[in-house]
């Protein structure tokens, strides 16, 4: 009896073992396959591109010296760094005092040059009156004729200088002459400037709606890339957001740092409503060379070669076979997919042994 049970214990506990094995070789298997790791082939953009640095400046006359072409005491300085002002608006005055007394006189003098004319108008008709009645010699006449010109000429130098005047007291107030943002303030009030021989600046004006980046393309980028490429840029400010541009011009001229070749790309953009891009902020560029749109694509770790062909594993009903493929353009991350595949198929990614027997 003792044998008996026994060897039904013995039998038990054997039974229990290989089930827990086949258990255990189950759990294996299962986790073997979870780990593979399966994409789907979608549509996305794919193209080459050109990396580069650069930087924000601001276009031409985006950046404006705004001075005075007159000298004088500052009375009144209207603006201060920071301050945004609009074309046309006020921005400083100086003392016109003595421009107002010059404009006073000039125009006395006009009146002056004007009496004068006026006189020898009327001795002119008179005399040709006298002239022709034979009263007076011709001389007379012609000396007559001569100071109504005289007069005449006399009165334009005086409404010139009149002019002058005027034009002179005028500069005396200083007027945006773009709208922007006050970048510099170079003069304060109570301070005496003096145009003699060039023209003092009292504040930098900027338009940051004109600004374009300096990218600085590396010599062996520089011939894939031509005026009307599409680009993009990110700045650390804004690190989640793209802005996009269109290369508008390349420098011919290199600029050497380091013994590093680069070439100044301009990139032309505008910056979307919310987003304040401002002069010298580091950019990150990428140029686009050759851009595909919306074509199937799977991540370049899904591609494989074999015998210069090129091929991927594919899963079918729950089984893993290869099939060969066409490919196009690649980027860093993805290849474009031309034949062989169709958008939704589910491709493996990794390591392939499991899979050498099943080919």
């Amino acid at each position: 009896m003792r044998r008996i049970i026994t060897v039904v214990v013995v039998l038990g506990l054997l039974g229990a073992g290989v089930a827990g094995w086949k258990r255990l070789d189950t759990t294996h298997a299962r986790q073997g396959s979870d780990s593979q790791e399966f994409v789907r082939v979608t549509r996305r953009d794919v193209g080459t591109v050109a990396k580069a640095t650069g930087v924000i400046k601001p276009m031409i006359g985006a950046e404006v010296n705004v001075g005075s072409s007159v000298s004088g005491v500052v009375m009144r300085l209207f603006v201060q760094i920071g301050d945004r002002v609009a074309k046309g608006q006020l921005l400083a005055e100086l003392d016109s005092r003595a421009l107002a007394a010059r404009r006073d006189a000039d125009a006395a003098a006009l009146q002056v040059a004007q009496a004068n004319l006026d006189y020898a108008g009327v001795d002119l008709r008179r005399k040709r009156q006298l002239n022709d009645a034979r009263i007076i010699s011709r001389s007379e006449l012609d000396l007559a004729e001569k100071a109504n010109a005289v007069a005449m000429l006399t009165r334009d130098q005086a409404r010139a200088t009149l002019n002058d005047s005027s034009t002179q007291l005028g500069f005396t107030k200083i007027f945006a002459p773009i709208g922007g943002v006050v970048s510099s303030v170079s003069t304060q009030e109570g301070e005496t400037v003096a145009a003699s021989f060039a023209s003092p600046t009292f504040v930098t004006l900027l338009d940051l709606s004109k600004l374009e980046v300096w990218a600085y393309v590396d010599e062996t980028d520089i011939g894939h890339i031509h005026v009307g490429r599409k680009a993009r840029f990110t700045v650390d400010t804004y690190g989640d957001r793209e802005f996009a541009g269109t290369v508008t011009s390349i420098h011919p001229k290199a600029e050497i740092r380091d013994n590093v070749v680069d070439y100044v790309v301009v990139i032309r953009f505008t910056a979307p409503p919310g987003f304040v891009l401002r002069p010298e902020m580091t950019t990150t560029v990428t140029v686009d060379l050759d851009r595909h749109t919306h074509v199937l694509a799977l991540p370049v770790r899904a591609v494989r070669r074999e015998a210069g062909r090129t091929f991927v594993l594919c899963r079918d009903n729950g089984k893993t076979e290869q099939r060969w493929v066409g490919t196009g353009l690649r980027d860093d991350s993805y290849f474009e997919i031309l034949t062989g595949l169709r958008e939704g198929d589910e491709v493996l990614i990794g390591d392939t042994d499991s899979h050498k027997g099943e080919n």
